[in-house]
């Protein structure tokens, strides 16, 4: 198998995130740590996994991160925006992640990343106040200016590459409208001011305008729209989305490939969760949470197939229920009760309860993604990255056919795009022949 034609991973890479509170400041202060040796990367499969090649009696097994391309640690520049934080340190801090102890030998670093000025709108997230914001009234100015911060940043900080994660609030629920048909129309709707245009969808605009790869790490309506695979395509710039796969529905994602491979019914999912964070905040109000309902409701039946098992799984009551409740900080906790049935229909129940802390699974996803969309950019893909699946809730398909929720066969096809770029065989851990 030939190997794919890959730029080198030379010089800078700017990680620039909208959104600089809980988890972006985590993500930052983690790889930090990283590169000091005070901790090593937990969670990041591009710096912890190894990858098998050829079969198994080749006994080849290396680090993804040194079968790859992959952009350094110590190569690694931060920035973003923020309506609220002015520095990284101050983020950390007011998020309550991390304590102070972690903190300490990073902080001189972590007070030096200042967030630009953001582009926000109070009525796609109406529990956040923005006080760093910028003042300019026109979308279309708005994205200009976002364009001029990016050309700015990677001038001023050297960076010979950037990549945008989005790590902001959910904002509030919307289906597509006419001004997200193309890449005209929505261009117009910049000028125009057009209502239905959220401050995330003028992020991931600059960006592609910008040739800077956009990952979309909240259930927003953004790289999923008829006019941002259009524009992604036409410049050649890749995208994914949406929603980073963390506490609960990392959990779904483990078990219902369990009962789906012995072939158990599900007769019904309740999940509820409480957490006190901004995104708790911001979830508090219905329109937002619709937005994260939405996302979490999908990945069962993407795993399940209840059209392919009704039996089994066409009758499933799934529930899904966030609550705001600021004693518990980041550190969420979810429940879920479980109805299956099994042999002769006969009824059990399994109850997780995971108390997760969401910053801390969200970051390392942050990192691979980032360095995973730099390495696609290199490779000259465009378009939605659907081999990405692996760190998304509800997972953007790439043509028609909806992308695999199953967190094993997500795994498996992101290795093996990994194996084919760089031409090796895929692994499909069949015994025959």
């Amino acid at each position: 198998m030939t190997a794919r034609d890959i730029a080198p991973a030379a010089g800078k890479l700017g990680i620039l995130t909208p959104g600089m509170g809980a988890v972006a400041s985590t993500f930052i202060a983690g790889v930090l740590a990283a590169r000091q040796g005070i901790s090593a990367p937990i969670g990041s499969v591009s710096q912890m996994a190894h990858i098998r090649l050829g079969t198994k009696e080749e006994n080849r097994n290396p680090l993804i991160k040194e079968f790859v391309p992959l952009a350094e640690l110590d190569d690694i520049v931060f920035g973003g925006w923020d309506p609220i934080s002015s520095n990284a340190m101050e983020a950390a801090k007011t998020a309550g992640v991390l304590e102070g102890s972690d903190l300490d030998a990073i902080s001189a670093e972590m007070e030096g990343i200042v967030p630009m000025e953001a582009v926000f709108d109070q009525r796609w997230v109406s529990r956040l106040d923005g006080v760093r914001v910028k003042d300019i009234p026109n979308k279309w100015d708005q994205a200009e200016a976002l364009i001029t911060d990016m050309a700015r940043f990677k001038e001023e900080n050297g960076c010979d590459r950037l990549v945008i994660v989005w790590c902001g609030s959910t904002e509030a629920y919307q289906e597509p409208s006419a001004v997200h048909a193309t890449v005209a129309s929505f261009e117009q709707g910049l000028r125009d001011d057009d209502e239905n245009i959220s401050p995330s969808q003028i992020y991931c605009y600059a960006a592609l305008q910008s040739d800077v790869p956009y990952a979309n790490g909240a259930p927003n309506l953004t790289t999923d729209l008829d006019c941002m695979i259009e524009l992604s395509k036409t410049n050649g710039v890749p995208i994914a989305g949406k929603d980073f796969k963390t506490g609960q529905t990392l959990m779904k994602t483990l078990l219902a490939p369990g009962f789906k491979a012995r072939m158990l019914g599900v007769r019904g999912w309740f999940s509820t969760n409480i957490l006190g964070n901004r995104d708790g905040e911001v979830l508090d109000d219905p329109e937002n949470f619709k937005s994260k309902e939405v996302s979490k409701l999908g990945v069962l039946d993407g795993i399940l197939q209840p059209e392919v098992y009704p039996d089994l799984y066409g009758n499933i009551d799934h529930v899904v229920r966030i609550n705001y409740y600021p004693p518990r900080g980041d550190n969420k906790e979810g429940w879920d009760n479980i109805d299956i049935f099994g042999w002769l229909g006969y009824p059990m129940q399994i109850k997780v309860d995971f108390l997760c802390r969401d910053s801390i699974l969200a970051a390392p996803i942050v990192l691979d993604l980032a360095l995973f969309m730099d390495l696609a950019h290199r490779a000259g893909e465009s378009g939605v990255q659907e081999w990405l699946s692996f760190y998304l809730k509800a997972p953007q398909a790439a043509g028609e056919v909806p992308a695999e929720a199953d967190l094993f066969i997500q795994q498996t096809k992101l290795k093996n795009t990994l194996r084919e770029w760089m031409g090796e065989t895929a692994v499909t851990h069949s015994e025959a022949g």
